[in-house]
Formats: structure tokens, C-alpha cells, sequence
């Protein structure tokens, strides 16, 4: 059987071993019951029901004709590459830097994702979502996030 819609082969597949990946990751934690589900219980599910809506597409593509084929295209490398450096920049900055600097930052750069991006238009987007972010996260839940940058010498473990 030839793949009738190559995206959709490939995204299925991609499902799939996620799904798989996430279930059995989640077999080492402990599952519980339907009424006192464990820390497994979760993600187990969540899982096993990505497996299967990957089947689900991956079969479509073996059995709907695309319109073209729909070939897959190539890799669009700058906003993976944003997008990835913004989620590292977060968990790296957050204690460092605090939520205000670090949620600033990555607005900023995740911004240039796109190719339209303009200077003050990121700045401004970065520093609307870290007001936001306080007004939910710290204002409104009470999470005990940093809101400003912890002196340099807590930065590192000693």
C-alpha cells in the first residue's frame, strides 16, 4: 500500500510513536483506579489515545486520495528554531532572570518566527504577555513565581 497523502502518513506515524512513548513512559509511575487514579493514570490515557488518533490519520492516508499527493515540504528551520530556543530560554531564565525578563524575552524572540516580524511590535508583544502573565499566574492564582531577577550569585549550584 503507497501512501496517498505523504503528510498525513508521516503525521500519523509521528502520532503514533508519541502515543506509544507517552504510555509506556507512563507504566513507571503508579496507575491507581477509577477512583483514586495514580500519577499514571493520565498520561497512560492521554497516550494510548494519541496512538490511536495517529491510526486513525495514518489510515486515512493510506485509504483517501489527497488532492497532489500533499508532498511534504521542507523543514521551515527559523520557526522551529524560535520556538525551540524560546521554550529552553523559559526554563532556563524563569529563576534566573524572573518571570517578568524571561516571559518578555521569549515573546520577543518566539516574534521572529515569522519573517513580517517588527522590532518594536515583539518588544511590545513581550512585554504584554509578561504583564499577563503576572496578572494570572502571580496576582490572580498566587503562584510563588520570581517576578524579578535573583542575584547573580544564586544563579549557579554550588
Amino acid at each position: 500500500m503507497t501512501p496517498k497523502g505523504s503528510r498525513d502518513f508521516f503525521a500519523g506515524l509521528l502520532f503514533i510513536a508519541l502515543g506509544i512513548a507517552f504510555a509506556w513512559g507512563a507504566t513507571a509511575y503508579s496507575f491507581g483506579d477509577a477512583a483514586a487514579p495514580g500519577p499514571g493514570y493520565f498520561p497512560f490515557g492521554l497516550g494510548v489515545l494519541l496512538a490511536l488518533l495517529g491510526g486513525m490519520v495514518l489510515f486515512k492516508s493510506l485509504s483517501i486520495e489527497s488532492e497532489g499527493g500533499q508532498p511534504v515540504g521542507p523543514i521551515a528551520w527559523r520557526p522551529l528554531l524560535a520556538i525551540v530556543l524560546a521554550v529552553v530560554g523559559f526554563g532556563l531564565g524563569l529563576h534566573r532572570l524572573g518571570l517578568l525578563l524571561t516571559v518578555t524575552g521569549v515573546g520577543f524572540g518566539v516574534s521572529f518566527a515569522g519573517r513580517e516580524a517588527r522590532l518594536w511590535e515583539a518588544l511590545l508583544l513581550g512585554l504584554g504577555l509578561a504583564l499577563f502573565s503576572w496578572a494570572v499566574f502571580v496576582a490572580g492564582l498566587g503562584l510563588p513565581l520570581p517576578v524579578w531577577p535573583s542575584p547573580v550569585s544564586t544563579w549557579w549550584p554550588h
